[in-house]
């Protein structure tokens, strides 16, 4: 229900494949039955520990930098209304 719907690959109508090349095997020089040989571990991502780590401290500090910014700017629009409803005051108390 939840899962995504993917559109169908097109399938080729004219595609001309090679005839496959036929592959020459010895057979094995005894009888016993030999597990194939593991295949080395793939890397799941080109970026190692350390540029991952440096990556999160970035954006951590990223965000950390723009909610400081943000942080400034309202304190000093918080100032400058409180300038400004202080001295509309003041001027009507003297009047």
């Amino acid at each position: 229900m939840f899962r995504p719907k993917y559109p169908e690959a097109p399938t080729p109508t004219t595609v001309h494949t090679p005839a496959p090349a036929v592959q020459h095997s010895q057979a094995p020089a005894c009888s016993c039955q030999h597990a194939p040989a593991a295949a080395p571990a793939q890397q799941t991502s080109w970026l190692g520990p350390s540029a991952r780590t440096v990556g999160a401290v970035l954006a951590v500090g990223v965000v950390v930098t723009a909610l400081l910014a943000a942080v400034v700017v309202t304190a000093i629009s918080v100032a400058v209304a409180a300038v400004v409803m202080r001295s509309l005051l003041t001027g009507q108390r003297h009047h």
